[in-house]
């Protein structure tokens, strides 16, 4: 006779089932499993797990009353389904459920629990003071394919090294550019992980992908660079989202990670009377760590340059920070092709200003130059015209 009694059900959120869906694909190596009591205390001790760096304890702890109740009702093997958006994503055969401090699990994760620091509040919304671990399905599951995308471009120009790149070009910009090509000096293949998905306050993926991959198409060697996402959920927040980073990229098949001087998990500190950074930390992982030049602009040397080669100070240096270039183009400002790319530039205010203008082929033959011929222009048409009057210095 067949049972009607339901599993008793969890409920998770999309950074949560990103987890999950990056430890089944085998990107998380060497974890491989939700970690137990024990082995999650052993990693918060040593930083370790088998033997190789990994950051935090990789558990499954939902906030939430409901699954609070839930969780502290479950026995080891019993079934519980995992839902996500409402709707079955896994089921899990009960191994253990223990108790975990979700301040000590935000301090491992950022460094700190301060809730001014960005990312901390978020993270301690979702994190529930009961874990469970044990054998999960899931249920749906689209294949990833980005593994045999990467296998298939080494394949197709014989690639001897492969060097990763995690960025969320938001919005890409000269430095960005200017680290893509000196990586590639240095590689075979460049697989640019493109984070997804950004908040609100950010571009779209969409929009971030279109721009790096025009960049990519119009002005880079043909096969030597291709873009995969990379969920952007909480594990790779924090001062210790360097190492998940060289985690990820050995698992994909890269032998090689390079990251900004800027990098938000280059953190330095002190230990033994020397300076370290994180990279330092990094143990049994077989990936080769480059921390890159920061790069600015000079108006002495007139061009972008390495702050580590640059003479002058930074009274003559332009500095290149995402948000603010990320307000003109929001504000519909053209930044200058100091900072942006004319034709990328164009390519993101279309996509954020569609249909800006009452008459856009009014104003095209109005302000711009033209053969005297009527043709349909794009806004990115105009946009990239506009861009030449601005670089236009002189009336004699």
């Amino acid at each position: 006779m067949t049972s009607s009694r339901k599993n008793k059900t969890i409920l998770i959120d999309k950074e949560a089932a990103s987890a999950l869906e990056l430890l089944k694909d085998g990107l998380l190596s060497p974890v491989v499993s939700l970690m137990n009591e024990e082995q999650s205390k052993g990693v918060l001790e040593s930083g370790l797990f088998n033997g190789k760096s990994f950051p935090f304890p990789f558990i499954l702890a939902p906030s939430g009353k409901v699954n609070s109740q839930v969780l502290s009702s479950l026995e080891s093997g019993e079934e519980v389904t995992i839902l996500f958006n409402n709707k079955p994503f896994a089921t899990l055969i009960v191994d253990e459920v223990f108790h975990i401090d979700p301040s000590q699990r935000i301090k491992q994760i950022y460094g700190t629990d301060d809730i001014s620091h960005p990312g901390v509040l978020a993270t301690l919304k979702r994190i529930g003071s009961l874990a469970v671990c044990g054998e999960y399905t899931l249920l749906n599951k689209s294949s990833n394919t980005n593994k045999k995308t990467i296998d298939e471009a080494k394949k197709l120009i014989d690639a001897k090294h492969t060097t990763a790149l995690v960025m969320g070009a938001n919005p890409l910009h000269r430095a960005h550019e200017k680290l893509i090509r000196q990586t590639l000096e240095n590689t075979d293949l460049l697989v640019i992980f493109l984070l997804k998905p950004y908040t609100e306050s950010n571009l779209s993926y969409e929009i971030r992908k279109q721009a790096l991959d025009f960049f990519i198409n119009n002005f880079l060697t043909k096969n030597h660079v291709i873009v995969v996402p990379l969920e952007n959920s909480y594990i790779f927040a924090g001062y210790n989202e360097i190492i998940i980073d060289a985690v990820v990229a050995k698992n994909y098949g890269c032998d090689k990670l390079t990251i900004g001087r800027n990098h938000a998990g280059l953190g330095m500190f002190y230990d033994c009377n020397s300076n370290k950074s994180i990279v330092d930390k990094v143990v049994g992982i077989d990936i080769e760590i480059t921390v890159a030049s920061e790069y600015v602009y000079c108006d002495k040397c007139t061009t972008l340059v390495s702050k580590n080669t640059c003479p002058h100070g930074q009274h003559h240096q332009i500095s290149y920070h995402s948000n603010s270039i990320l307000e003109l183009l929001e504000l519909g400002i053209l930044p200058p092709t100091i900072l942006m790319r004319k034709e990328i530039a164009a390519v993101i205010l279309s996509q954020l200003h569609p249909n800006r203008f009452k008459n856009l082929e009014k104003l095209y033959y109005d302000i711009l130059p033209t053969e005297g011929l009527l043709q349909e222009h794009t806004e990115n048409d105009f946009y990239l015209e506009l861009m030449k009057l601005y670089q236009t210095s002189s009336l004699t």
